[in-house]
């Protein structure tokens, strides 16, 4: 019930509806968008997060549940990522990552492989042609990962909408693809050991000991260079069909993360479970950030 009363729906076509029907329809929008007005500020009495990450787990069992054409299940996925960042900004949550293709997903059949690449090239050419929610929500898109492993369509279409929503202010929205952490975390060290060489060809030794340059690598040196510099940690990641394991997805970032995975596949994600989540991390806000201040004290 609460999910039918708080959903988006899709716009009523005004030619294929009589008057009344355009009323009720009207008023039940009208309704729907007060629920969650009331919702979402009842929410707010509560730490609110400030940073979910999703592990947008499902699509293809979806699909395969309803007996529909595998892609189709992506496809629905996709329409389920769209109304969780429209929630999501109006709960007032500014970072949202997805993990959206991972760099193990390329050993997966070639179609399979070849139909997400034409899939996400799609979405995202749709995000630079009709800006309507970018606008809404004055997006920032990111995009994290080897972008290199992508064929050249999809890393130019990727690239164009970072450099067109690269001034927005409004919600962060990060895109792990292709990505996974590890990958991630030796990029990082790799980037700072070629700063400290860097360093080193300019300055003599002598000068590089005045200037306090040491051969160590510190936390701070590789959060620098992390895709996700500049963003603060996850507060909440949710995995989506009751999976539990974090399959390589920002373990540098989620020490303090509150992991939940609910039942639901990802195209079935709605408000409620949003709703949910939310809830549940408040319940164990204290301790978790009881837990991160002890663990600054110990640095």
């Amino acid at each position: 019930m609460l999910g039918s009363l708080t959903s988006y729906s899709p716009s009523v076509d005004s030619k294929t509806e009589n008057p009344d029907e355009l009323i009720a329809t009207g008023v039940l929008a009208s309704l729907q968008n007060f629920i969650r007005k009331c919702i979402v500020a009842v929410l707010s009495y509560g730490p609110m997060p400030k940073h979910i990450a999703f592990i947008m787990d499902g699509n293809r069992r979806y699909a395969k549940f309803r007996s529909i054409q595998e892609g189709s299940g992506h496809r629905v996925g996709f329409s389920a990522l769209i109304a969780s960042l429209l929630y999501c900004y109006e709960m007032g949550v500014k970072y949202i990552t997805v993990y959206a293709f991972s760099i193990d997903n390329f050993k997966r059949d070639p179609t399979e492989v070849k139909s997400l690449m034409e899939l996400m090239e799609e979405k995202i050419n749709e995000l630079l042609e009709n800006r309507n929610v970018i606008n809404k929500v004055n997006c920032k898109i990111n995009f994290w990962g080897n972008l290199d492993m992508l064929n050249e369509p999809v890393r130019v279409a990727a690239e164009k909408l970072m450099a067109s929503t690269a001034e927005n202010t409004g919600l962060v929205f990060s895109v792990c693809m292709p990505y996974n952490s590890t990958s991630e975390i030796v990029n990082a060290v790799n980037k700072v050991c070629a700063e400290r060489r860097d360093i080193l060809q300019r300055e003599d030794a002598v000068s590089v000991a005045n200037n306090g340059v040491h051969s160590d690598i510190s936390v701070a040196d590789l959060d620098r260079h992390m895709y996700s510099a500049g963003c603060p940690d996850p507060d909440i990641v949710i995995r989506t069909s009751g999976e539990t394991r974090l399959s390589n997805f920002l373990l540098w970032q989620t020490t303090f993360s509150h992991l939940q995975n609910p039942d639901p596949l990802w195209p079935e994600f709605s408000f409620k479970h949003l709703v949910w989540a939310i809830l549940q991390y408040q319940r164990v806000h204290p301790y978790i950030e009881q837990s991160r201040n002890l663990a600054k004290k110990q640095l």
